[in-house]
């Protein structure tokens, strides 16, 4: 499996290649979990975008918000790996670069995340714990997860 790493500026993202992020999140976050909600917000244009790439094709996703524009701590979000990638252990691989390049940009501030509540052993085992009760967010149980700055 050969990947590429394209970490970008919401600027710097061509209209084909935006429209590529935004199907594939509609398609897992609105469609595949049937939520109705606005999946494309005010966050994008101040975020940074990763794209997982496989060849052509975008595997994975992540993007990553600086402190203060969600959370206190920077934030990673929109964390999803397109249907026909699953089962290769992607999220592990994309959520790797993404602490790492929050890490890196924002030394010493934490990584705050919005985790679907399903997915707390996942992410715990990335080092990040639960410091919230679960919530509805959408119609599906979240928790707020920290994970510690280096």
């Amino acid at each position: 499996m050969s990947l590429t790493f394209h970490w970008s500026r919401f600027d710097e993202l061509s209209t084909r290649t935006f429209f590529e992020i935004a199907r594939a999140r509609v398609a897992v976050f609105v469609v595949e979990q049937a939520c109705a909600y606005q999946e494309l917000d005010d966050l994008d244009p101040l975020a940074w975008h990763l794209r997982v790439m496989q060849g052509s094709e975008l595997a994975a996703y992540v993007r990553v918000v600086a402190p203060g524009d969600k959370f206190t701590e920077p934030s990673i979000g929109r964390v999803m790996t397109v249907a026909a990638f699953r089962g290769q252990r992607l999220g592990h691989v994309l959520m790797s670069e993404a602490i790492r390049f929050t890490e890196e940009r924002y030394p010493g501030h934490g990584i705050r995340i919005g985790a679907q509540a399903h997915l707390e052993g996942f992410y715990a085992s990335l080092g990040f714990a639960t410091v919230s009760e679960p919530f509805d967010e959408d119609g599906i149980p979240h928790i707020e997860m920290v994970k510690a700055g280096p």
